[in-house]
Protein backbone atom coordinates (compact mmCIF):
# COMPACT_ATOMS: atom_id res chain seq x y z
CA UNK A 1 0.00 0.00 0.00
CA UNK A 2 1.33 3.41 -0.97
CA UNK A 3 2.07 5.55 2.08
CA UNK A 4 1.36 9.30 2.20
CA UNK A 5 2.76 11.63 4.87
CA UNK A 6 0.29 14.15 6.29
CA UNK A 7 -0.07 16.19 9.48
CA UNK A 8 -2.63 18.87 10.52
CA UNK A 9 0.25 21.25 11.32
CA UNK A 10 1.12 21.34 7.62
CA UNK A 11 -1.61 23.98 7.27
CA UNK A 12 -2.45 25.12 10.80
CA UNK A 13 1.03 26.18 11.92
CA UNK A 14 1.27 28.85 9.22
CA UNK A 15 0.72 32.53 10.02
CA UNK A 16 -2.83 33.70 9.34
CA UNK A 17 -1.77 36.02 6.52
CA UNK A 18 -0.15 33.10 4.69
CA UNK A 19 -3.00 30.56 4.88
CA UNK A 20 -3.91 30.86 1.18
CA UNK A 21 -3.03 28.75 -0.76
CA UNK A 22 -1.70 26.66 2.14
CA UNK A 23 -5.15 25.24 2.83
CA UNK A 24 -4.13 22.80 0.14
CA UNK A 25 -2.30 20.73 2.73
CA UNK A 26 -5.63 19.76 4.28
CA UNK A 27 -7.71 19.79 1.12
CA UNK A 28 -5.50 17.43 -0.91
CA UNK A 29 -5.97 14.35 1.33
CA UNK A 30 -9.60 15.33 1.97
CA UNK A 31 -10.33 15.37 -1.76
CA UNK A 32 -8.48 12.12 -2.39
CA UNK A 33 -10.44 10.38 0.38
CA UNK A 34 -13.74 11.93 -0.74
CA UNK A 35 -13.36 10.52 -4.25
CA UNK A 36 -12.14 7.13 -2.99
CA UNK A 37 -8.62 7.40 -4.42
CA UNK A 38 -7.12 6.78 -0.96
CA UNK A 39 -8.35 5.65 2.44
CA UNK A 40 -7.18 6.56 5.92
CA UNK A 41 -4.89 3.52 5.76
CA UNK A 42 -2.78 5.28 3.11
CA UNK A 43 -2.01 8.18 5.46
CA UNK A 44 0.60 8.27 8.17
CA UNK A 45 1.31 11.08 10.63
CA UNK A 46 5.02 11.82 11.10
CA UNK A 47 6.58 12.95 14.36
CA UNK A 48 9.34 15.55 14.64
CA UNK A 49 12.67 14.57 13.16
CA UNK A 50 15.67 14.05 15.43
CA UNK A 51 18.10 16.96 15.47
CA UNK A 52 20.98 14.57 14.75
CA UNK A 53 19.47 13.78 11.35
CA UNK A 54 18.89 17.47 10.58
CA UNK A 55 22.55 18.13 11.42
CA UNK A 56 23.61 15.82 8.59
CA UNK A 57 22.65 18.75 6.36
CA UNK A 58 22.22 21.98 8.33
CA UNK A 59 24.66 23.96 10.46
CA UNK A 60 24.36 23.64 14.24
CA UNK A 61 24.25 27.43 14.69
CA UNK A 62 21.32 27.76 12.28
CA UNK A 63 19.54 24.85 13.91
CA UNK A 64 19.93 26.51 17.30
CA UNK A 65 18.43 29.77 16.01
CA UNK A 66 15.39 27.91 14.73
CA UNK A 67 14.93 25.96 17.95
CA UNK A 68 15.35 29.00 20.24
CA UNK A 69 13.41 31.48 18.09
CA UNK A 70 16.42 33.76 17.71
CA UNK A 71 16.41 34.43 13.97
CA UNK A 72 17.09 38.08 13.24
CA UNK A 73 14.46 40.26 11.60
CA UNK A 74 16.48 40.16 8.37
CA UNK A 75 16.66 36.35 8.47
CA UNK A 76 12.90 36.13 8.98
CA UNK A 77 12.27 38.49 6.05
CA UNK A 78 14.43 36.29 3.84
CA UNK A 79 12.36 33.26 4.84
CA UNK A 80 9.09 35.14 4.39
CA UNK A 81 7.47 33.91 7.61
CA UNK A 82 7.68 35.39 11.11
CA UNK A 83 9.27 32.82 13.40
CA UNK A 84 7.15 30.84 15.84
CA UNK A 85 7.52 27.57 17.76
CA UNK A 86 4.63 26.09 15.75
CA UNK A 87 6.32 26.94 12.46
CA UNK A 88 9.57 25.31 13.58
CA UNK A 89 7.71 22.21 14.76
CA UNK A 90 5.91 22.09 11.39
CA UNK A 91 9.24 22.07 9.55
CA UNK A 92 10.62 19.30 11.76
CA UNK A 93 7.48 17.23 11.08
CA UNK A 94 7.59 17.84 7.31
CA UNK A 95 11.22 16.76 7.17
CA UNK A 96 10.53 13.59 9.16
CA UNK A 97 7.64 12.93 6.79
CA UNK A 98 10.04 12.95 3.85
CA UNK A 99 12.56 10.73 5.65
CA UNK A 100 9.81 8.26 6.58
CA UNK A 101 8.62 8.31 2.97
CA UNK A 102 12.06 7.04 1.97
CA UNK A 103 11.51 3.78 3.84
CA UNK A 104 8.01 3.45 2.35
CA UNK A 105 9.33 4.08 -1.17
CA UNK A 106 12.03 1.44 -0.75
CA UNK A 107 9.24 -1.01 0.06
CA UNK A 108 6.52 0.08 -2.37
CA UNK A 109 8.33 1.96 -5.14
CA UNK A 110 6.83 5.35 -4.35
CA UNK A 111 5.75 7.41 -1.35
CA UNK A 112 4.41 10.96 -1.21
CA UNK A 113 4.52 13.80 1.29
CA UNK A 114 1.52 16.15 1.17
CA UNK A 115 3.95 18.97 2.03
CA UNK A 116 7.72 19.26 1.59
CA UNK A 117 9.87 20.23 -1.33
CA UNK A 118 11.48 23.01 0.73
CA UNK A 119 14.23 23.49 -1.83
CA UNK A 120 15.10 27.13 -1.04
CA UNK A 121 16.60 26.25 2.36
CA UNK A 122 20.40 26.39 2.44
CA UNK A 123 22.79 24.73 4.86
CA UNK A 124 22.97 27.81 7.10
CA UNK A 125 19.84 29.84 6.36
CA UNK A 126 16.30 29.70 5.06
CA UNK A 127 14.72 31.45 2.08
CA UNK A 128 11.47 31.52 0.15
CA UNK A 129 9.17 30.03 2.86
CA UNK A 130 11.66 27.19 3.48
CA UNK A 131 13.39 26.61 6.83
CA UNK A 132 14.87 23.11 6.42
CA UNK A 133 15.65 21.40 3.11
CA UNK A 134 13.68 18.18 3.47
CA UNK A 135 15.05 16.48 0.32
CA UNK A 136 18.63 17.29 1.31
CA UNK A 137 18.14 15.97 4.85
CA UNK A 138 16.50 12.79 3.54
CA UNK A 139 19.21 12.26 0.91
CA UNK A 140 21.97 12.60 3.49
CA UNK A 141 20.07 10.19 5.75
CA UNK A 142 19.81 7.58 2.98
CA UNK A 143 23.52 7.84 2.26
CA UNK A 144 24.50 7.67 5.93
CA UNK A 145 22.31 4.61 6.47
CA UNK A 146 23.68 3.02 3.27
CA UNK A 147 20.15 2.74 1.90
CA UNK A 148 21.20 4.40 -1.35
CA UNK A 149 24.46 4.99 -3.19
CA UNK A 150 23.50 7.37 -6.01
CA UNK A 151 20.57 9.77 -5.67
CA UNK A 152 18.84 11.84 -8.34
CA UNK A 153 16.77 14.90 -7.39
CA UNK A 154 14.26 15.84 -10.10
CA UNK A 155 12.97 19.33 -9.34
CA UNK A 156 10.36 20.68 -11.76
CA UNK A 157 8.94 23.38 -9.51
CA UNK A 158 8.85 26.65 -11.49
CA UNK A 159 11.42 28.11 -9.08
CA UNK A 160 14.99 26.85 -9.15
CA UNK A 161 15.99 24.63 -6.23
CA UNK A 162 18.77 26.99 -5.21
CA UNK A 163 19.23 25.67 -1.68
CA UNK A 164 19.41 22.09 -2.90
CA UNK A 165 21.92 23.02 -5.60
CA UNK A 166 24.12 24.79 -3.06
CA UNK A 167 24.00 21.99 -0.48
CA UNK A 168 25.03 19.32 -3.00
CA UNK A 169 27.67 21.32 -4.83
CA UNK A 170 30.65 18.97 -5.21
CA UNK A 171 28.69 16.00 -3.83
CA UNK A 172 28.76 13.50 -6.72
CA UNK A 173 26.59 10.96 -4.89
CA UNK A 174 23.59 13.36 -5.19
CA UNK A 175 22.80 14.66 -8.67
CA UNK A 176 20.59 17.76 -8.82
CA UNK A 177 18.38 18.51 -11.83
CA UNK A 178 16.24 21.66 -11.83
CA UNK A 179 13.82 22.56 -14.65
CA UNK A 180 12.50 26.02 -13.86
CA UNK A 181 11.50 29.43 -15.14
CA UNK A 182 14.59 31.30 -16.31
CA UNK A 183 13.21 34.68 -15.23
CA UNK A 184 11.57 33.65 -11.98
CA UNK A 185 12.56 33.57 -8.30
CA UNK A 186 15.29 33.13 -7.16
CA UNK A 187 16.78 35.84 -9.32
CA UNK A 188 20.33 34.92 -8.29
CA UNK A 189 20.44 31.25 -9.22
CA UNK A 190 22.80 28.62 -7.83
CA UNK A 191 24.34 26.01 -10.11
CA UNK A 192 22.68 22.58 -10.14
CA UNK A 193 24.38 19.61 -11.77
CA UNK A 194 21.98 20.29 -14.63
CA UNK A 195 19.80 23.39 -14.87
CA UNK A 196 17.14 23.60 -17.56
CA UNK A 197 15.88 27.21 -17.56
CA UNK A 198 12.63 27.82 -19.45
CA UNK A 199 11.55 30.98 -21.25
CA UNK A 200 8.34 32.71 -20.17
CA UNK A 201 5.24 31.34 -21.89
CA UNK A 202 6.54 27.84 -22.61
CA UNK A 203 3.58 25.58 -23.50
CA UNK A 204 2.82 21.88 -22.96
CA UNK A 205 4.47 20.68 -26.17
CA UNK A 206 7.83 22.34 -25.60
CA UNK A 207 7.79 21.67 -21.86
CA UNK A 208 7.08 17.96 -22.15
CA UNK A 209 9.56 17.50 -25.00
CA UNK A 210 12.35 19.09 -22.97
CA UNK A 211 11.50 17.04 -19.89
CA UNK A 212 11.39 13.81 -21.91
CA UNK A 213 14.81 14.53 -23.41
CA UNK A 214 16.20 15.40 -19.97
CA UNK A 215 14.96 12.15 -18.44
CA UNK A 216 16.30 10.16 -21.38
CA UNK A 217 19.71 11.64 -20.62
CA UNK A 218 19.60 11.61 -16.81
CA UNK A 219 18.72 8.01 -16.05
CA UNK A 220 21.52 6.28 -18.01
CA UNK A 221 24.03 9.00 -17.13
CA UNK A 222 23.41 9.33 -13.38
CA UNK A 223 22.41 5.67 -12.83
CA UNK A 224 20.51 6.49 -9.60
CA UNK A 225 19.27 3.87 -7.19
CA UNK A 226 16.92 6.36 -5.50
CA UNK A 227 15.11 9.51 -6.64
CA UNK A 228 13.32 12.50 -5.19
CA UNK A 229 10.68 14.29 -7.26
CA UNK A 230 9.54 17.84 -6.51
CA UNK A 231 6.26 18.15 -8.42
CA UNK A 232 5.36 21.83 -8.03
CA UNK A 233 2.18 22.93 -9.82
CA UNK A 234 3.29 26.55 -10.08
CA UNK A 235 4.10 25.74 -13.71
CA UNK A 236 0.40 26.13 -14.57
CA UNK A 237 -0.72 28.91 -16.90
CA UNK A 238 -3.12 30.05 -14.15
CA UNK A 239 -0.35 30.48 -11.58
CA UNK A 240 0.06 34.05 -10.32
CA UNK A 241 3.86 33.84 -10.30
CA UNK A 242 4.80 31.01 -12.66
CA UNK A 243 5.07 32.78 -16.06
CA UNK A 244 4.73 29.45 -17.93
CA UNK A 245 1.75 28.25 -19.97
CA UNK A 246 1.21 24.67 -18.84
CA UNK A 247 -2.29 23.16 -18.74
CA UNK A 248 -3.62 20.84 -16.04
CA UNK A 249 -3.50 17.88 -18.49
CA UNK A 250 0.07 18.87 -19.39
CA UNK A 251 1.04 18.95 -15.72
CA UNK A 252 -0.50 15.51 -15.25
CA UNK A 253 1.39 14.21 -18.29
CA UNK A 254 4.59 15.54 -16.71
CA UNK A 255 3.94 13.46 -13.58
CA UNK A 256 3.13 10.39 -15.67
CA UNK A 257 6.39 10.79 -17.58
CA UNK A 258 8.51 11.02 -14.42
CA UNK A 259 6.78 8.16 -12.61
CA UNK A 260 6.74 5.87 -15.64
CA UNK A 261 10.43 6.44 -16.36
CA UNK A 262 11.48 5.77 -12.76
CA UNK A 263 9.19 2.76 -12.35
CA UNK A 264 10.43 1.26 -15.60
CA UNK A 265 13.98 1.44 -14.23
CA UNK A 266 12.99 0.12 -10.79
CA UNK A 267 14.07 3.33 -9.05
CA UNK A 268 12.13 4.12 -5.84
CA UNK A 269 10.96 7.72 -5.58
CA UNK A 270 9.82 10.08 -2.83
CA UNK A 271 7.54 12.91 -3.94
CA UNK A 272 6.90 16.33 -2.39
CA UNK A 273 4.33 18.81 -3.62
CA UNK A 274 6.25 22.09 -3.86
CA UNK A 275 4.55 25.31 -4.96
CA UNK A 276 1.23 26.27 -6.51
CA UNK A 277 -0.30 29.74 -6.47
CA UNK A 278 -3.22 29.80 -8.88
CA UNK A 279 -6.00 32.23 -7.84
CA UNK A 280 -8.57 29.47 -7.34
CA UNK A 281 -7.75 26.83 -4.74
CA UNK A 282 -9.68 24.21 -6.72
CA UNK A 283 -7.14 24.53 -9.56
CA UNK A 284 -4.24 23.93 -7.16
CA UNK A 285 -5.97 20.96 -5.52
CA UNK A 286 -6.85 19.32 -8.83
CA UNK A 287 -3.29 19.61 -10.16
CA UNK A 288 -1.74 18.30 -6.94
CA UNK A 289 -4.29 15.48 -6.64
CA UNK A 290 -3.37 14.40 -10.16
CA UNK A 291 0.14 13.68 -8.88
CA UNK A 292 -1.28 11.32 -6.25
CA UNK A 293 -3.76 9.75 -8.69
CA UNK A 294 -1.00 9.12 -11.19
CA UNK A 295 1.29 7.53 -8.61
CA UNK A 296 -1.49 5.33 -7.24
CA UNK A 297 -2.49 4.25 -10.75
CA UNK A 298 1.01 3.38 -11.94
CA UNK A 299 2.22 1.72 -8.74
Amino acid sequence: MIQIAFHPLYAHALPVGHRFPMEKYELIPAQLMHEGTISKENLFYPDEIDDEIVLLTHDAAYLQKLKTQTLTAAEQRKIGFPQSPALTKREWIITQGTVSCCHAALKNGVSLNVAGGTHHAFKDHGEGFCLLNDFAVAAHYLLQQKLANQILIIDVDVHQGNGTASIFNNHPEVFTFSMHGAYNYPFNKEISDIDLPLADGVDDTIYLKQLYEALEFLLPTVKPDFAFYLSGVDVLATDKFGKLNISIPGCKKRDEMVFYTLKQQGIPVVVAMGGGYSPHIRTIIEAHCNTFRTALHLY
